[in-house]
């Protein structure tokens, strides 16, 4: 992608600073496509986490700033799941607030950093002794920093009740004149002003859509045998975390009634919110007489082999051979998994959460679509979609055509340098 902007005279040296960076969550992934953009204009991307998968010579490692900590999830369990916050919580917020601030001046130090970049660390409070220190350390500096939010804490439940509002209020965001705000999506920034009165930019999650995905190799030629699906089966995948706000009831109900020999994949383990839900899926596609396959264990990041000598593939190794691609998530803060989907010319089942009804959908993509239950329509549409190789092209061109216009890089390279700028 040719420059469109001339090199910065003062800017050299990004920080991003976040509770980790590694593996595929969506905070790693668009950290990266920023730093890549960044690194297109001749800046050096420096990180500071609690857990990092980046260049070790460009890397602070800090335990203390992961939200799995066991400091730090105390303070959450006793800051969220209590009524009164005890004297000696907070004595031990501010002392690992302090703790971390000194390690956030040393990182500045160590790598001259000129910009920061906060990502999601003080937006979803998960490690408040951070955002503290984050916050603190901006004030104190008036060094220029630009917060991305990924979302927010009023926008989960179990966050609104709490015993640390003057935290939240203070760092969660920051009100700081030298913090610039971008959120991604509409919702957010209408959010973010009406309850703090920071004013945002929307800066869209983001893919590369002017360098289509290259052709299957040798080692991705083999998906299909791996993951048990025959030939004659169809292989839907739920490219998500299973978790109770991705809906993945809907897929299976729309398997159930398509009739036709199938298999549900599910890319990602349940993660950090327990595992009930994947008891409720597992028992649910039983229920149904739906066979659905985790498969956490051997996608990754990285390509590798398992310590029994199976293959480990990464997500996009995975996305060409589907056949359709599931994503009936009740709420998102965006919708990277409907943006792969689209990367991969592969049709999307997608239900109508907030974000895709004001965001994405007036963009004019196409999709088989429910609103919180699946109809014999939506039934109708995707045997459509699966049987007719002519309808479903046209389905996903149009799609990429749309998104290389609106999600691709050289739209976030022009919001990221007129952000620069100001």
């Amino acid at each position: 992608m040719a420059n469109m902007y001339a090199p910065f005279d003062t800017i050299h040296n990004i920080g991003f600073i976040s509770t980790r960076f590694a593996g595929t969550d969506g905070v790693s992934l668009e950290t990266e496509k920023w730093a890549d953009i960044f690194q297109r204009h001749g800046l050096a991307c420096f990180y500071f986490a609690g857990e990092l998968d980046r260049p070790p010579e460009r890397s602070y490692l800090l335990k203390e700033a992961h939200f799995k900590h066991p400091e730090i999830r105390d303070i959450f369990r006793k800051g969220f799941c209590t009524r009164t916050r005890k004297r000696e919580v907070t004595d031990k917020i501010h002392e690992l607030k302090n703790f971390i601030k000194d390690h956030l001046y040393n990182f500045i130090d160590q790598y001259n950093i000129d910009i920061l970049v906060p990502e999601n660390a003080v937006t979803i409070p998960l490690n408040i002794p951070l955002g503290l220190a984050i916050t603190e350390m901006l004030a104190e500096t008036g060094l220029p920093a630009i917060a991305h939010h990924h979302d927010f804490f009023w926008e989960r439940q179990e966050f609104k009740t709490n015993t640390v509002w003057d935290y939240l209020n203070m760092a969660f965001p920051p009100h700081l004149p030298n913090v610039r705000h971008v959120i991604i999506n509409s919702s957010a920034g209408n959010q973010l002003s009406l309850r703090t009165g920071i004013s945002g930019t929307i800066i869209p999650n983001v893919m590369d859509f002017d360098t289509p995905p290259p052709p299957l190799d040798e080692y991705a030629s083999d998906v299909r045998e791996a993951l048990g699906i025959k030939d004659d089966e169809l292989f839907i995948l739920q490219p998500t975390r299973v978790v109770k706000r991705k809906g993945i009831e809907h897929a299976i109900e729309l398997i159930n009634k398509l009739d036709l020999k199938a298999k549900l994949v599910i890319s990602h383990a349940s993660g950090d919110e327990g595992y009930d839900y994947e008891r409720r899926v597992k028992e649910y596609s039983k229920l149904m007489g739906v066979e659905t396959i985790f498969v956490s264990d051997i996608i990754d990041d990285k390509r590798g082999y398992t310590k029994d000598g199976r293959k480990i593939y990464t997500l996009y190794d995975i996305y060409p051979h589907a056949d359709l691609v599931t994503y009936p998530s009740n709420i998102e803060g965006f919708g990277n998994a409907f943006l792969e989907a689209v990367y991969f010319k592969k049709p999307v089942m997608v239900n109508r959460y907030s974000i895709y009804e004001f965001d994405i959908k007036p963009r004019g993509f196409l999709a088989v679509e429910i609103e919180g239950y699946v109809t014999p329509e939506a039934v109708k549409q995707t045997r459509k979609v699966l049987n007719d190789a002519e309808h479903c092209r046209k389905m996903v061109e149009t799609n990429y055509e749309i998104a290389q216009q609106y999600y691709s890089y050289t739209v976030l390279e022009q919001k990221l340098m007129n952000l620069m700028n100001r």
